[in-house]
């Protein structure tokens, strides 16, 4: 019978390898809160079709990890949730997920308050304060072909975002100056060439339109691109998303509203729509592609389906 353990699952690679070169320290760290940890650490990257940090999450928790840390960034935090889940269902529903970001935008961890330094983060997860949280599952067209299904515990958006996102993960150079300033480097170097384009939103919730989309956000948390507030009442455990439509967004939209974004001020201005929903298909209504950002990742395109799943997983923060 599998022993109940504590398991890490981590991505050396993260944070321009930062993690990789620290990993001695952050396991110093977390076993003086947690006791002895197994650490799975990623060997490669992530594709469409494989995500190795979901794969050593199932690993673990089929071995009886009764917590599972994720130690990386976003797309490795969202890695891990796949992870939970195997054929549509959790692989163990009483085990807990945890995160100790070390990647360049973090925009997970600042929904919950949760702290930057690790030393403090450890012992967050070590003071066993637990929160189910809800999760989106989105269906949509990969990169690789055919229709394909993955989870998100922060913010699945397409548009502007989807390019950002593949120009953020292709960055080495402006990686040196942290999270921030590459997510605003990359949107502000897209947003140059970047021509909104029509796609028809339908909800649960009465809304159903063709609108010319910048970005369109599906928020289950209020943070994305490295700390940009973009859905500032979105509430991770109240079974709806947030869904943040930019309509016509130019670059000079982009570089004047910049502060907007990052205060979560941006709400009142025209070009800007929101409204809650269960559930969102998100359909092209012209010819060229809209791309997706889930979680800081780029898995595919529209046409795409979102749906939450209220309280699916238990955080320990």
């Amino acid at each position: 019978m599998a022993a109940p353990h504590v398991a890490a699952v981590v991505n050396p690679r993260s944070g321009g390898g930062r993690t990789g070169r620290s990993w001695r320290l952050i396991r110093a760290a977390l076993e003086r809160e947690l006791g002895p940890i197994r650490p799975h650490f990623t060997q490669e990257g992530s594709s469409p079709r494989y995500l190795p940090a979901a794969e050593l999450a199932r690993k673990a928790l089929g071995e009886g990890a009764q917590l599972v840390v994720a130690v990386g960034g976003d797309g490795t935090i969202n890695e891990v949730v796949n992870g939970f889940f195997e054929n549509g269902a959790a692989i163990n529903p009483d085990a807990h997920f945890a995160v100790l970001n070390t990647g360049t935008g973090g925009d997970f961890r600042k929904t919950f308050g949760l702290p930057e330094t690790l030393e403090a983060c450890a012992a967050g997860i070590g003071a066993g304060t637990t929160r189910g949280i809800d999760l989106g599952r989105l269906t949509f067209a990969s990169d690789a072909g055919g229709e394909a299904m993955r989870y998100f515990d922060n913010i699945a958006s397409f548009g502007i975002s989807g390019e950002v996102v593949r120009a953020v993960n292709r960055a080495r150079f402006s990686k040196l100056f942290g999270g921030s300033f590459t997510f605003l480097w990359a949107t502000l170097s897209t947003a140059l060439r970047y021509k909104p384009m029509p796609v028809r939103l339908v909800s649960d919730t009465g809304f159903d339109e063709i609108v010319n989309i910048g970005t369109c956000a599906v928020a289950n948390g209020k943070f994305f691109g490295g700390g940009m507030k973009v859905a500032p009442n979105a509430e991770p455990d109240d079974g709806m998303f947030d869904v943040i439509v930019m309509r016509d967004t130019t670059f000079g939209d982009l570089f004047t509203g910049a502060g907007a974004l990052r205060e979560g001020t941006h709400l009142d201005n025209p070009k800007v729509t929101h409204f809650r929903a269960r559930t969102l298909t998100a359909t092209p209504a012209g010819a060229t592609p809209s791309l997706l950002d889930v979680d800081g990742e780029a898995p595919g395109r529209l046409p795409a389906r979102f749906d939450i799943l209220p309280g699916a997983i238990t955080l320990r923060c």
